[in-house]
């Protein structure tokens, strides 16, 4: 993926607006191909799935490094003070635009903000409401723990 974000499509941009909640989990390479395959199988027999959009990590720790706390402010900042571009968000969390600038590209690569671009600037946008945190502790019982920040 590169800088210029996904979803580039406009109607995917609109598509997630419409979803309130990201979900981020944690599932082995294996779980998530499990679980995807099953889910196209379920579109192919014209069955419902769970259409949340879904962030899923390897690993606790892959999760831990990427939603850090100083990460989670800038998007819980970005989402209530809608800042027009990158240099505002930075401002707006008094950090470093440089820094700012590299963890919003980070997410913009993942899925988890996009940018609008207006003539020179890009204005970061978080399309969901809320975050929602899943995390197994016994994925053969199908136990998990959520949390939100």
């Amino acid at each position: 993926m590169t800088e210029s974000t996904p979803p580039s499509h406009p109607m995917e941009r609109e598509q997630l607006r419409a979803a309130s909640t990201l979900v981020v989990t944690v599932k082995s390479s294996d779980e998530f191909h499990d679980h995807v395959t099953d889910g196209i199988g379920s579109l192919e027999q014209g069955d419902a799935v769970d259409a949340s959009p879904t962030l899923s990590f390897t690993s606790y720790d892959d999760l831990m490094e990427t939603l850090t706390p100083r990460v989670l402010k800038i998007i819980e900042a970005i989402r209530r003070n809608e800042p027009s571009s990158i240099n505002e968000a930075a401002r707006v969390v008094d950090r470093d635009v440089k820094n700012v600038h590299e963890e919003l590209s980070r997410l913009a690569h993942l899925g988890i903000i996009f940018f609008e671009e207006d003539g020179q600037s890009k204005r970061p946008v978080v399309w969901f409401d809320e975050l929602v945190i899943n995390l197994p502790f016994d994925p053969d019982a199908g136990d998990t723990a959520a949390a939100a920040p």
